[in-house]
């Protein structure tokens, strides 16, 4: 793909002409009265041709346009109409266009869901995608400045979509889009049993009872449904109804509906990093900062034996609050050290620093790094969230609240501390057998008991990887 993605169903789907379509997608917005509510944290909203479908979408994206100005990322999340997709693709382009102009990616929150094993870079997959490309229009004129994160799901679970919206939730600045239509060229009286069926199930939040049938996004919405129970949100019907009521024949028609995710308190779950300010937005445009200072730290430590001082006055803002990270050290695909903190006790790039240098030269698992080992030499870096203590009744209670490739699991007894990173659910995907490892690990041999032990949940983001080349002196940015 070339680094702007151009619009494939302008002229189609939708106006492309650049007057005509911002009259239009404007007289959708303002079909209705705007309610006097929060706007949404979460949207879902049809994807059809705008003739059939921009009336339902349309009230939707006008509660969006309340926030404008304060939402300043949008993540998009769709089903693949068109080449067949294994987990999630995500492009490689910097922007998306369309006739009212360029939206620019925000590439990296992109690299922040790179590490899961379900993410790819398929630029096929975006190419001729309509499902995504019909919403920018109404995010255009609803917003004005935004950045995306558009993703294109295939074959991923809802858990692994859940896993992704819960890493991109951020605050109020994040607006989270499911592009879905429903029932798909049933009769008239059949598609409204089966919108009916699946109205109750977003309504309830219950994504079990929603099918294959009922939806075409219905994997999308279903991990939406995930994220909005562990973020304790409500959800409002804006419309329900199908293209046989909007100029469509009635034996064969296209279901359509809109609904509205609002924050309603306290999080059941923990976000992915603090909800109240979340840091993605700060940090993560500075994350390429933060390599090149695991570099360089890897670089001085192999000539000076010891880690450089940070310059706190030279550090931007966003850099220097308190945080904890992991930094993790590998030769191809094998491990090479890996060391961090669960609990942030100084500045975001000192921490890094230090875990940097501890890992290559501290990790008892290890010998110190020589100069010639750094040739291709990967670093990654993770940012850990607040911890949470989980409570349970005994082992096989702990083992059914884990959720498996979100949680990141600390346990501890009176002389023993064990510590997995979600990155372990790659290769350990059975909660049972994640537990069993994690108490070898920490040397435990004996079933945990709430009375004697403790276990902890964290979240962890991915802030990229670099690889080194010790012979030109140069970093490579590998993802």
């Amino acid at each position: 793909m070339t680094a702007v993605r151009p619009p494939a169903v302008a002229g189609f789907f939708y106006p492309a002409d650049t007057a005509t379509l911002s009259r239009d997608v404007d007289r959708y917005m303002s079909a209705r009265p705007v309610p006097a509510v929060a706007a949404p944290k979460a949207i879902i909203v049809p994807h059809a041709g705008y003739v059939y479908s921009a009336a339902i979408a349309g009230p939707a994206f006008a509660q969006v346009r309340q926030a404008a100005g304060r939402i300043n990322r949008v993540v998009l999340l769709g089903p693949g109409h068109r080449v067949a997709i294994p987990g999630v693709a995500a492009p490689t382009a910097v922007a998306f266009q369309t006739p009212l102009g360029t939206v620019p990616l925000d590439r990296s929150s992109i690299d922040a869901i790179a590490s899961l094993p379900h993410v790819e870079l398929r630029d096929d997959a975006h190419r001729e995608e309509h499902c995504l490309e019909v919403q920018l229009p109404f995010l255009q004129r609803a917003l004005g400045k935004f950045t995306l994160v558009p993703l294109v799901a295939g074959g991923a679970s809802p858990e692994q979509l859940a896993a992704i919206l819960d890493r991109l939730w951020g605050g109020p600045e994040t607006l989270i889009v499911i592009s879905s239509d429903l029932s798909h060229y049933h009769d008239y009286a059949s598609a409204q049993n089966l919108d009916t069926k699946a109205a109750e199930a977003i309504e309830s939040l219950t994504p079990d009872d929603l099918s294959g049938e009922q939806a075409c996004g219905r994997l999308p919405i279903a991990g939406m449904l995930m994220s909005a129970q562990r973020h304790n949100l409500s959800v409002d019907r804006l419309d329900l109804c199908n293209s046989g009521d909007t100029g469509g024949p009635r034996d064969r028609v296209v279901g359509y509906g809109a609904w509205a995710f609002r924050e309603t308190g306290t999080a059941v779950a923990p976000a992915p990093l603090d909800r109240r300010a979340d840091p993605q937005a700060q940090i993560l445009p500075h994350a390429k900062r933060l390599l090149r200072s695991a570099s360089s730290t890897l670089r001085y430590a192999v000539r000076y034996g010891k880690a450089p001082q940070v310059d706190l006055a030279k550090v931007p803002d966003p850099l220097r609050p308190a945080a904890a990270t992991f930094v993790t050290l590998k030769h191809g695909s094998k491990l090479r050290g890996c060391i961090g903190t669960v609990e942030p006790k100084r500045p975001l790039v000192v921490d890094v620093v230090e875990n940097t240098f501890s890992a290559g030269f501290k990790d008892p698992r290890f010998s110190p790094l020589i100069y010639d080992e750094l040739t291709d030499l990967s670093i990654s870096i993770s940012l850990i969230s607040p911890v949470e203590k989980i409570e349970f009744t005994d082992e096989e209670d702990l083992v059914r609240q884990l959720r498996r490739e979100t949680d990141g699991i600390l346990i501890q007894s009176e002389r023993a501390r064990g510590l997995f990173l979600p990155q372990v659910w790659i290769d350990l995907q059975d909660p049972r057998e994640f537990l069993d490892h994690l108490k070898k690990k920490a040397g435990i041999d004996r079933p945990l008991r709430s009375s004697k032990d403790q276990a902890s949940r964290f979240m962890a983001r991915s802030l990229g990887k670099v690889v080194l080349n010790a012979a030109k002196h140069r970093m490579k940015a590998a993802s």
